[in-house]
């Protein structure tokens, strides 16, 4: 039997490799190219392959999320999100992340007026100095995840709401009360950290600022139940709600204020 000819990838041109690593996410590129060659490296640095950075799978499939909480992964993050933020030169569009910090979500608001998705969630960090910079400077936001960052308040929401036209998904879920009872007992760093969200006030600034809505997650939220009634009547065009945990809600008031809403697809409850 012959021996087998093994492709040489050192022959491919880099419009090749480039359209190979687009293919990948940022954690493959990491992980893989960027650790082949100086030529490798220099080519995943490349604008076009920098458009996009999610890590949520990464800390999907970790299992040891303890040592996230903590000042240095914060850093850590926040230095990952600097540099995509220099290797796009401006055309990042779209970030998935946690556990950053003001410090990187203001240099992405001064550098990436093209954004489109922000996901900052488990930051508690990030707070309405960064946020005021994003919605005066990322006024194409689409998409808006701060689930889980509690320093993020309604006003942010207001904030956001009022430059961003545009936003058409938000998800503004907190966390399981059990999961903050397990955080604080095994981390001594979320034990200065505040848990507490005004659920109503939530509702009061998404119906008043981004009432254009279509996909709104508020797993968990406190709120109530007329702010719900509130919320379903101006924001008419929704067609995914997810109220899973939100425990001050009566199912006779779920259904009676989500009737109204004829766009809905789906709703989640539990």
């Amino acid at each position: 039997m012959g021996s087998r000819v093994l492709p040489d990838w050192t022959e491919l041109t880099p419009e090749c490799l480039l359209d190979i690593f687009s293919r990948l996410s940022i954690g493959q590129l990491w992980n893989g190219p960027m650790l082949v060659c100086k030529t490798w490296t220099k080519l995943c640095q490349d604008p076009s392959l920098n458009t996009i950075l999610d890590l949520e799978a990464e800390f999907l499939s970790s299992e040891d999320s303890n040592h996230w909480w903590s000042p240095e992964f914060e850093e850590k993050v926040d230095s990952t999100i600097r540099s995509v933020v220099d290797q796009s030169k401006g055309g990042l569009k779209e970030i998935r992340v946690r556990h950053c910090t003001d410090q990187s979500l203001s240099y992405v608001a001064e550098r990436c007026p093209n954004l489109e998705v922000l996901g900052v969630t488990y930051s508690p960090k990030v707070t309405v100095e960064s946020m005021r910079k994003i919605a005066s400077n990322c006024t194409k936001l689409k998409e808006l995840d701060i689930s889980c960052s509690y320093e993020i308040s309604g006003y942010c929401i207001e904030l956001v709401g009022t430059s961003c036209k545009n936003i058409h998904i938000l998800k503004r879920n907190l966390m399981p009360p059990l999961e903050i009872t397990r955080l604080k007992r095994q981390c001594i760093y979320v034990q200065g950290l505040s848990f507490e969200t005004l659920g109503n006030a939530d509702a009061q600034s998404i119906l008043k600022y981004m009432s254009q809505v279509k996909h709104l997650e508020l797993r968990f939220s406190t709120l109530t139940d007329r702010a719900l009634s509130k919320l379903c009547k101006q924001c008419s065009n929704l067609e995914y709600l997810d109220l899973f945990g939100c425990s001050y809600l009566t199912s006779d008031c779920i259904t009676t204020s989500t009737s109204t809403l004829k766009n809905l697809k789906e709703i989640k409850l539990g």
